[in-house]
């Protein structure tokens, strides 16, 4: 038996905002959405990977959500690391940065870390 990963869901509070971050900083552009009275689905990825980011936003849940202690990530690598680590250092969503093993981490509006790989 073979399992094959697809995708990771995260929950928004701001679909829009979030689309255009993970345009932006890694991107990722929608591939299809799901639209009930209740939630909004959108998946992302890109021309690299069939891997896809779904994100969901949920009409009744206007509050931040509880990331606990974000322990958990999705990590990204990058072809041209210097680059993408200049790109996220001025869009200012770098939120911690490990020099000894070369890797750093970008946030996303709703607090989601991300990991950044050379």
């Amino acid at each position: 038996m073979n399992f094959k990963m697809i995708h990771e869901n995260y929950n928004v509070s701001d679909l829009e905002k979030s689309i255009k971050f993970y345009n932006e900083a890694l991107d990722l552009h929608e591939v299809r959405r799901k639209t009930t009275d209740d939630f909004i689905i959108v998946y992302l990825s890109n021309d690299i990977s069939d891997f896809e980011l779904e994100l969901t936003w949920l009409k009744d849940h206007p509050q931040p959500y509880d990331l606990g202690e974000c322990e958990f990530h999705l990590a990204f690598r990058a072809d041209d690391y210097e680059a993408a680590y200049k790109k996220h250092k001025e869009m200012g969503c770098i939120c911690f940065e490990n020099e000894a093993m070369g890797i750093y981490f970008i946030e996303d509006p709703d607090g989601y870390w991300l990991e950044i790989l050379p």
